[in-house]
């Protein structure tokens, strides 16, 4: 996005935006989906703007200072949505039928379901780029994409929970417990998997 946005209330008008076009793309093509192979990958999807707060903090910890042009430049994640699938297959299927739309771009990606994080956490990350077309400018919003299972998304909000109850610094054993429910519901997701290619087998 060009330096052209100057005042929070224009922030929240473009990042709002970009979410609404990102979901109505995400919409579309489960839409299409369904009508092709009579079956929805997507279980539903949650979005939001990040608060100034947390924007402020984050710019902070990065050492940057609070202001509108750094928050667009150095804030990846001011406009993030979630998608939520059924099936571990689901979440590269989604992720590729969105990115080889042409007014989408790439900024980075990471795969979190190939490579979990040492606490157990598992997701697809994309940052990417989609227009929003005002009355006389075009610009170019980053959005953050996670896109994880039902089971991923379950553990992810149970993780998430607890760092803020600990501040970052849970006890030894409750790390230990997360990390193996979160090998449990990669087996679980495993076995749904399984499961479903054979029913679709059997139809």
């Amino acid at each position: 996005m060009r330096d052209d946005v100057d005042n929070w209330a224009e922030v929240q008008l473009v990042y709002s935006s970009a979410l609404k076009e990102i979901g109505t793309k995400l919409e579309i093509l489960n839409d299409e989906f369904g009508h092709v192979h009579q079956y929805n990958p997507i279980e539903h999807i949650k979005s939001r703007i990040k608060s100034p707060e947390s924007i402020v903090k984050k710019l902070k910890k990065n050492g940057y200072e609070s202001t509108i042009p750094n928050m667009v430049k150095y804030v990846n994640d001011i406009a993030g949505i979630r998608v939520i699938c059924s099936f571990t297959s689901d979440i590269y299927r989604i992720a590729e039928m969105l990115i080889s739309q042409n007014d989408i771009k790439v900024v980075s990606v990471k795969d979190y379901i190939l490579n979990p994080k040492a606490s157990g956490y598992k997701s697809y990350h994309l940052i990417v780029t989609v227009p929003v077309f005002l009355s006389d400018r075009i610009l170019d919003v980053k959005v953050e994409i996670q896109i994880r299972t039902v089971a991923m998304d379950f553990w992810a909000s149970l993780e998430h929970k607890i760092h803020y109850k600990f501040e970052g610094n849970a006890p030894e054993h409750i790390r230990r417990e997360l990390v193996e429910c979160a090998m449990m519901v990669s087996d679980l997701d495993a076995k749904m998997l399984s499961l479903n290619e054979e029913i679709q087998a059997l139809k």
